[in-house]
């Protein structure tokens, strides 16, 4: 099975792994900080704040902004559930703003409307999280303005983009959001197996989300109520949580940032391949963009005259792992029962109805791609 998308392992990550596995740290030790200062780096931002998971980093970033039961947060329907459940486990409320038909990426415009209708309502949203849907970047600087408009907190979920350039800067700066969201799940611009980071510009908010990864736990001598207990001592100043990231993560993560250019490199080779060789078929590709980051290469199959599930089943049973990404977040059973129902974000609906993601990833070989090409034309002109 050739699949949608797969982690790149290098002998190289793997003698980083053996070294933490023969040292003395497990976790806790060197390599997180040193993660963390490579991110930091590379991004071009002061703070990054590595953790298990890209939903732990977005939990911590609501708590950091203070998010709450009685608040709001809005985000797009086209995305993993967790861009959405991160405000459920504030107690805040979730609504959501209908995406762009051809990026899938929250329509600002639409956005602008809503927040005209709700400004003398008194439910405005405290946080709005764009999605930079499979590693295409949003208008950050439109969303910021609006976010000073408006007053709303920004939380930039790039669980897609890292190494995307947005405006002549790289996504995850965190130039135009309060936050930014890394991920690094296997199927992402880089994995540490699990992980995530919130990279931001505050050093409260850094500092905050360092103690939730840590069950609200400081040992900082300056923020100690009690510095003169010794050195041993430590407090815990709020309910956090285990959200550490381990060393042994950040050294794959420290050892894979080594080749994510090179990574960007043929993930974008391999899209622009798919820009020239399906051109001539009857089905919407996405626009072509040398600065995205290419988590997805989506395809939509409207009109070309077969069914998604056909072309699913068809393409499975060939041994091409073939996703769809992603079923509507207010569609989902748990919120349905909020409230949500079809056809109140419509292009989000079109969206997911037409689209097929199709094989990208380093490790795809040309021939790879070549052959799922031709069983892609063949099905689609038979």
């Amino acid at each position: 099975m050739i699949p949608y998308s797969r982690q790149s392992i290098a002998q190289e990550d793997i003698d980083h792994v053996l070294a933490v596995l023969q040292s003395d740290f497990l976790t806790q030790g060197p390599w997180v900080p040193g993660f963390e200062s490579i991110l930091a780096d590379y991004c071009d931002c002061p703070h990054a704040v590595a953790v298990n998971s890209g939903t732990s980093a977005l939990h911590i970033a609501c708590l950091a902004l203070g998010l709450q039961p009685g608040d709001a947060l809005w985000t797009t329907p086209m995305t993993f559930v967790a861009s959405a459940n991160c405000a459920r486990y504030c107690g805040a409320n979730v609504d959501f703003v209908d995406v762009n038909a051809e990026t899938g990426n929250m329509d600002l415009e639409l956005l602008e409307h809503k927040l005209v209708r709700t400004r003398y309502s008194g439910t405005l949203p405290k946080i709005v999280v764009p999605v930079h849907f499979a590693g295409h970047p949003c208008d950050m600087k439109t969303l910021f303005r609006l976010g000073e408009e408006y007053g709303f907190k920004i939380i930039e979920d790039a669980s897609h983009a890292l190494g995307a350039d947005c405006e002549g800067t790289k996504v995850g700066d965190a130039r135009h959001a309060h936050i930014t969201v890394l991920s690094f799940h296997p199927v992402k611009m880089i994995t540490t197996a699990e992980g995530g980071a919130a990279m931001t510009r505050h050093e409260e908010l850094a500092q905050k989300m360092r103690m939730l990864r840590t069950h609200g736990i400081t040992k900082d001598a300056e923020l100690l109520t009690n510095p003169d207990e010794g050195a041993w001592y430590y407090e815990q100043q709020m309910l956090g949580y285990n959200y550490r990231l381990t060393d042994l993560q950040a050294a794959l993560g420290v050892a894979q940032m080594g080749r994510l250019n090179s990574f960007l490199e043929k993930r974008r080779l391999l899209a622009k391949r798919y820009r020239e060789k399906l051109s001539g078929l009857p089905l919407a590709l996405p626009t072509d963009n040398d600065q995205a980051s290419w988590h997805l290469y989506r395809i939509g199959l409207s009109m070309c005259g077969k069914s998604r599930k056909d072309t699913y089943d068809h393409l499975r049973e060939k041994g091409y792992g073939v996703q769809v990404h992603y079923y509507p977040v207010h569609l989902q059973p748990y919120y349905r029962a909020l409230g949500f129902k079809p056809g109140q974000f419509p292009e989000a609906e079109g969206f997911y109805e037409d689209g097929l993601s199709i094989p990208l990833y380093p490790d795809l070989t040309f021939e790879e791609q070549d052959a799922f090409i031709a069983a892609l034309t063949e099905w689609v002109e038979g």
